[in-house]
């Protein structure tokens, strides 16, 4: 199996980015187009992952990081960390597509994000516990992330754990 290549993001991945995105709900939140845009311009890292397949490129995965405090975002969980942390990198979602599955993307991501000239002491994540996402759990565990909290999202319809990486 070919190894996934990183790359920065692209306006001409925004259609592809978003069908990876909204295909991969509830364990990321679905966006539109405008809010893709709006992350191109406010991310301090917008990452694909892709692979050649029959001599065109597919895109296979994608992490969008911020960073904290700063953004004018209306995230809850974005805010948890603003209100806590005096500076951070803030993985605001990162979609690794099935085909993609256990290939190490999801490490290569976030030892991009780590490594990406910041200088921040920490990079913060959430994962949902409700709906249960074990497989994000068992990566962030694995990767080195502790639990630092949780907080009820979506008016109850969600639960996240929130964790942090020390860097």
């Amino acid at each position: 199996m070919p190894i996934d290549t990183l790359r920065n993001f692209v306006k001409d991945d925004l259609e592809n980015v978003l069908a990876l995105n909204n295909a991969a709900a509830p364990a990321v939140n679905e966006l539109t187009f405008s809010d893709l845009e709006w992350f191109a311009e406010v991310s301090h890292l917008f990452l694909v992952s892709e692979r050649k397949v029959d001599e065109k490129r597919q895109i296979t995965g994608f992490l969008i990081g911020l960073l904290g405090p700063g953004v004018d975002y209306e995230s809850i969980n974005y805010n948890w960390f603003t209100s806590r942390y005096e500076s951070f990198l803030y993985v605001d979602r990162v979609v690794v597509g099935e085909s993609s599955w256990s290939q190490g993307n999801g490490r290569r991501f976030y030892e991009a994000l780590a490594a990406s000239g910041s200088n921040q002491p920490v990079m913060c994540a959430e994962v949902n516990i409700k709906p249960r996402n074990e497989r994000s759990l068992i990566f962030h565990e694995k990767f080195g992330f502790t639990p630092v909290g949780e907080q009820d999202t979506e008016g109850g319809s969600k639960r996240v754990q929130l964790m942090e990486y020390k860097i």
